[in-house]
């Protein structure tokens, strides 16, 4: 019986070894690269506890809904740390 190891189609590359295949690796961004990026994930994570709550799913609704200021806190902090620019 002949057994072949099959590799997947997409093999993740760059510094993040354990990116799910198929999504882009992620470099080094700029400042407000990641400021943005980290104030999109915080209103993601308000959408995704609102529409739980809808759901009825209310603990899901609690984790969704503490998350999103954490994330923001995160951007406040990177903004004081890098101090870059206030934003027009």
């Amino acid at each position: 019986m002949f057994i072949a190891v099959a590799r997947p189609a997409v093999e993740p590359e760059g510094p993040d070894a354990v990116a799910v295949p198929g999504s882009p690796s992620i470099a080094d961004l700029p400042p407000r690269a990641l400021h943005a990026r980290l104030l999109q994930n915080a209103a993601l994570r308000r959408l995704r506890g609102v529409e739980r709550r809808l759901s009825n799913r209310l603990d899901d609704a609690a984790y969704w809904l503490h998350a999103a200021p954490v994330a923001i806190r995160k951007a406040s902090a990177l903004r004081e740390q890098k101090s870059f620019a206030p934003l027009p």
